[in-house]
């Protein structure tokens, strides 16, 4: 996406955005190409803390220690920084919370996209409910159930 200035707008994945990436799922090339530009400055890219235990999680139930534990090696190597937690953060997100039937994390993820005015590139349908006040691009949803 373009501000109309033409300078791309920032970007937040969403743990869905990095498991299709992983995965090669449908929407992995929407967010390999994100990272691409991220790698050439065309982009900035952020990750939420919780996303990082997210994939950590998710991976060591499905795949085991060895993977989950190179998937964060990976994260922590992409072009993108990592937001950790602070005070006006876990208000918005605590916000989220409250408003909506959202999870924890995603709460943290959306509330990271609006600090930051950033799009939320996600494939999870529980962020629609936030479309009104959190800018997205959805990628392509599975049809399993996959909970993070």
């Amino acid at each position: 996406m373009k501000e109309p200035n033409g300078k791309d707008e920032p970007y937040i994945l969403d743990s869905s955005a990095f498991l299709a990436f992983f995965e090669d799922e449908e929407g992995a090339q929407t967010v390999q190409g994100i990272l691409e530009r991220a790698m050439t400055g065309g982009v900035i890219v952020l990750a939420s803390f919780v996303s990082f235990t997210e994939i950590f999680y998710i991976t060591l139930r499905e795949q085991g220690e060895k993977e989950a534990e190179k998937r964060i090696r990976l994260m922590n190597r992409l072009s993108m920084t990592r937001v950790e937690s602070f005070p006006e953060l876990g208000l918005t997100a605590g916000r989220f919370k409250a408003r909506h039937a959202v999870s924890f994390a995603d709460a943290w993820v959306a509330a990271t996209a609006v600090f930051y005015d950033a799009v939320l590139v996600h494939k999870d349908p529980e962020f629609e409910q936030l479309k009104e006040e959190v800018r997205l691009l959805t990628l392509p949803y599975k049809t399993d159930k996959r909970q993070p």
